[in-house]
């Protein structure tokens, strides 16, 4: 059962996906299809995931999404509805009886990595498309698809079409799974033809009870409406919502972890211009208490989580000095860090201003190949930064709480 209450306690257990051939096979053409500004080199894509996945595995229990779905196939109605929901959703019903031939290792393949076009008709051997059931280039950023909070698991309702499958995925998981089963939550607009969606880069818990929350290209206020609802009738203790609000461009904003993640109880790393407010989007405070809902505008999330009881440092991306640094590095998911537990994080590298700033604040720099010698123990430090190489993986749009969806962490000692 999931068990997740901070950003930052103690890491037990995290979903990953080691990219396979769903990232080669993209095109120029299909890149921006598949949410991609550009495609990448899968060889050295996988040799820098690598090194992320061996750096989780040092410290903490880790599970691939492509074994997790083998196994839940194995259960007969997991895999009678999962199928059945794919093939509804995606229009591909011709694919039934190709899905229950193959094994169920060769399923979960190809659920992820695509399901090749047979050429047994006119139309199919003219076709251009190489897939009858499209790869799912973007799982490997599994913050997405499924947030966990508390004991429960909320399940993505994706912004793109071409990536519901993935929340379908993650679902079929949580319910049918023995060693991950929680319960799932799948919100609903309030009304028909809604844009509606939530993406967990959108989704962050600072504490127990406290939400911070991105209005984004990829979580609507619709959306965030149905879950500040879902809690209004379900919990009857006090919660807080800091809700922001993102500008539309550039496409490196597209979640809120791409301008904000928490690093330790007192820091947490910034995209200033977002964060602080300068491009005027609005911050808006959610209480909700016995059912009943408030709102009222804020200043900006810092002067939020005050308010909520959190004070933390912040440690600008790209350094406080050159505000072309700033977006070079953001852009390359210079914010988006992971905390394994209170003040030790993992993060691209190719950073270098964002980690100066870092270390100017206590934080020792220490590359992925140094840590995960035999004789290097983490427990030494107080707060230290596991740099992993990103020349390829960053150019996907997402860093390292992208790639991660911690399913428990240990309590924080606040």
């Amino acid at each position: 059962m999931a068990q997740i209450n901070s950003e930052i306690g103690k890491l037990e257990e995290v979903i990953i996906h080691t990219p396979g051939s769903e990232v080669e096979n993209m095109t120029p053409e299909n890149a921006e299809r598949a949410l991609y500004s550009d495609i990448l080199n899968p060889t050295i894509a996988e040799k820098e995931y690598g090194k992320f996945r061996d750096v989780l595995n040092k410290v903490s229990k880790t599970y691939e999404v492509m074994d997790l779905l083998e196994e839940v196939l194995s259960h007969k109605k997991a895999k009678e509805k999962l199928i059945s929901d794919i093939i509804t959703l995606e229009n591909k019903i011709e694919l039934e009886d190709h899905l229950y031939k193959i094994s169920n290792k060769e399923l979960a393949r190809q659920l992820i990595e695509g399901v090749p076009i047979s050429r047994n008709t006119y139309s199919r051997y003219v076709s251009d498309d190489r897939f009858s059931l499209a790869p799912l280039h973007n799982f490997f950023f599994t913050r997405d698809a499924s947030m966990a909070f508390g004991e429960n698991v909320l399940i993505g309702s994706m912004s793109s079409a071409v990536r519901e499958r993935e929340a379908m995925i993650m679902k079929c998981i949580f319910d049918y799974h023995p060693d991950l089963m929680s319960k799932t939550i799948r919100l609903k607009p309030h009304t028909e033809n809604q844009k509606f969606s939530i993406e967990g880069g959108d989704f962050l818990i600072p504490r127990e009870n406290v939400f911070l929350i991105g209005n984004s290209s990829r979580t609507t206020a619709t959306a965030i409406d149905s879950f500040i609802d879902f809690i209004a009738n379900t919990r009857n203790d006090k919660i807080r919502m800091i809700i922001q609000e993102l500008p539309p461009k550039p496409e490196s904003f597209i979640h809120l972890d791409m301008v904000f993640t928490f690093l330790d109880k007192d820091f947490a790393l910034v995209y200033e211009p977002v964060i602080y407010n300068q491009h005027d989007y609005r911050t808006t405070l959610v209480s909700i208490e016995n059912g009943k809902v408030t709102f009222r505008d804020i200043k900006n999330v810092m002067s939020g989580l005050k308010t909520v009881g959190i004070e933390v440092d912040t440690i600008a991306c790209g350094g406080e000095d050159d505000l072309w640094i700033q977006e070079r590095e953001q852009w390359h998911s210079g914010t988006n860090f992971f905390c394994f537990e209170p003040g030790k994080v993992i993060g691209y590298g190719r950073n270098q201003y964002t980690l100066e700033e870092m270390n100017n604040e206590g934080f020792e720099i220490v590359h992925s190949t140094e840590f995960l010698k035999q004789d290097f123990d983490h427990t030494k430090y107080k707060k230290l930064v596991v740099t992993i190489d990103g020349a390829e993986l960053a150019r996907g749009g997402g860093g390292s709480r992208c790639m991660t969806m911690p399913f428990t962490r240990q309590e924080v000692d606040w």
